[in-house]
């Protein structure tokens, strides 16, 4: 391997591109492949080379990252990448795609890939500025070869410690998710009632701020909320998608969660009046939508 590992990045999505960027500004090495190639184009004009099949972008790449829409899109890429890998090049697997990978894992196996578990925390703006948190777990043989990406892409790089299944990283990834889901609800539906009871929202936010019942977060999805501004951070689509995986993952291990439950049946019914490509704060719109059905 090059002191400088080569990069293929599969995916250049929101949060892809942004990552794709702050790789190529560390001089790292980087061919990318998206299924729709115009979102990879703006990578390529940046000086990454722009791979015509996911065979041909993991070709003599030392690293190789997903970030995909879901495992079952991941599971199909990496099917179309298979002539183009080799043993022992590691692959970075950054998208949250639960706790149910084995057809993952066994991809990994059959190619003697060195699989490294590493979901984001973050989205668009930590993406593009380089500071999303990079929750990992895999060998150190694999750390070091992949570090310098991670290094890239993001603020720190939490090493968790390694599970029977290779999968601690989306474990505490669906944790964390768990939580934001939670606020971001919370958030919408209270002042959602504000609106219904005819409370000025800002008096909501006033009277909280400041206090142990405020949060950044809470504020920062609120001013999009009353704003009305639904430019894509993280999607409705990918939170209801991520709703389903932490349900599911609670309901494998014996946990009953009705918070997250609620929060994904919000974001799918957003979803499915239209506004699935919005940012996750319209899941705001979800309390007012069910008066058009």
């Amino acid at each position: 391997m090059t002191e400088k590992p080569t990069v293929a990045l599969l995916g250049t999505g929101i949060m892809g591109t942004g990552m794709g960027h702050n790789i190529l500004a560390a001089g790292l090495p980087l061919r990318v492949w998206n299924r729709s190639a115009d979102k990879a184009r703006p990578l390529a004009a940046a000086g990454a080379v722009l791979a015509a099949d996911p065979a041909d972008a993991v070709r003599g790449a030392d690293v190789v990252v997903t970030m995909l829409g879901d495992g079952t899109h991941v599971a199909d890429v990496m099917a179309q990448a298979a002539d183009g890998l080799a043993a022992g090049q590691v692959w970075a697997q950054m998208t949250t795609a639960g706790i149910d990978q084995g057809d993952l894992l066994a991809l990994a196996a059959q190619h003697g890939l060195q699989f490294i578990d590493a979901p984001v925390s973050g989205t668009r703006q930590p993406a593009e500025s380089g500071q999303l948190l990079v929750l990992a777990a895999g060998t150190p043989a694999a750390l070091a070869v992949a570090q310098p990406v991670f290094d890239a892409v993001g603020r720190a790089t939490n090493w968790v410690a390694e599970s029977a299944d290779g999968l601690a990283a989306s474990r505490l990834k669906l944790v964390m998710n768990s939580w934001v889901l939670a606020l971001t609800a919370g958030g919408a539906e209270a002042l959602a009632l504000a609106k219904g009871l005819g409370v000025d929202p800002k008096a909501f936010l006033d009277a909280v701020a400041g206090g142990p019942l405020d949060s950044g977060y809470l504020q920062v999805k609120a001013a999009a909320m009353l704003a009305e501004d639904w430019t894509p951070n993280f999607s409705v689509s990918n939170a209801a998608k991520d709703g389903d995986l932490i349900v599911a993952a609670g309901k494998a291990s014996g946990v009953l969660l009705d918070v997250a439950a609620a929060a994904a049946a919000r974001n799918h019914r957003a979803a499915a009046a239209g506004h699935g490509e919005y940012d996750m704060a319209a899941t705001y719109l979800a309390s007012f939508d069910h008066a058009k059905e």
